[in-house]
């Protein structure tokens, strides 16, 4: 972790549920500077709400927050308000703290960033790609099946984030990659959510034709691809809300 990478350590048992035990999730903090006590325990629980140790709508219990890292309560409630400033957490008057759950409406303007900016990303490369971007899109593709037949979901997630990126970094246009990059964090809970072989096959298919079309230089083809591919993450989303309506909001 960032500025505190010495003073952390997670001895969480392997091979144990977090989903049983959230707070597991959470690292010890040793050795610690006082000063910098809140701006760790806000990247360790932003982390563990990222990945889903603490699920949307989850009651954070605050002791239990401060006797797992080994802190204070100060620490813990100027971390709780930073992430409810970033829309992580919500203070429930009377209530205590909360998971914020996912909020669909949110995800979707998130996405409409993202369809506006990726799709004329790949309508430029398809106009005209440099070989050396083919070359590592392609060598990304090829990771990305070795990780959909072995089952590897953080690996696949990584190589997908990857594979943007290498489109975005061809644009040379760094300020567009900045503002996908935000909309992009903003969509990971969502994303982790959905995480499934099944999904992981599809978006690799996804991914397969955006390059395809790249490659024929068809450039209304690649911007159906890519606008496919984003359209595909709202529709599963949509499904999965369905079947776990605690964990969204409207």
């Amino acid at each position: 972790m960032k500025g505190g990478v010495s003073s952390i350590t997670n001895d969480t048992p392997a091979g144990s549920s977090v989903a049983a035990d959230p707070y597991g999730a959470l690292p010890k903090l040793q050795g610690a500077e006082r000063g910098n006590l809140t701006g760790l325990v806000e990247e360790a629980l932003r982390e563990a709400i990222v990945s889903l140790a603490m699920e949307p709508g989850m009651m954070i219990d605050k002791l239990a927050v401060c006797e797992r890292m080994g802190v204070s309560r100060f620490p813990v409630s100027a971390a709780l308000a930073k992430l409810a400033a970033a829309g992580l957490v919500e203070v429930l008057p009377q209530r205590g703290t909360r998971v914020m759950p996912i909020v669909i409406h949110d995800i979707r303007q998130h996405l409409f960033i993202r369809s506006a900016l990726e799709v004329e990303t790949v309508r430029s490369l398809a106009a005209e790609c440099p070989e050396p971007t083919l070359a590592a899109l392609d060598a990304n593709l090829g990771r990305q099946r070795e990780a959909v037949a072995a089952g590897e979901r953080q690996g696949f997630h990584l190589l997908d984030l990857a594979f943007h990126e290498i489109l975005l970094d061809a644009t040379g246009l760094p300020r567009v990659k900045e503002i996908v990059a935000v909309s992009r964090s903003a969509l990971d809970r969502a994303r982790r959510l959905m995480a499934s072989p099944q999904r992981h096959a599809h978006t690799l298919a996804e991914h397969v034709r955006i390059v395809d079309a790249i490659r024929l230089q068809d450039v209304e083809a690649a911007a159906h691809a890519m606008h496919h591919h984003l359209d595909e993450v709202v529709a599963e989303l949509r499904r999965f809300a369905s079947e776990r309506p605690d964990l969204f909001r409207e």
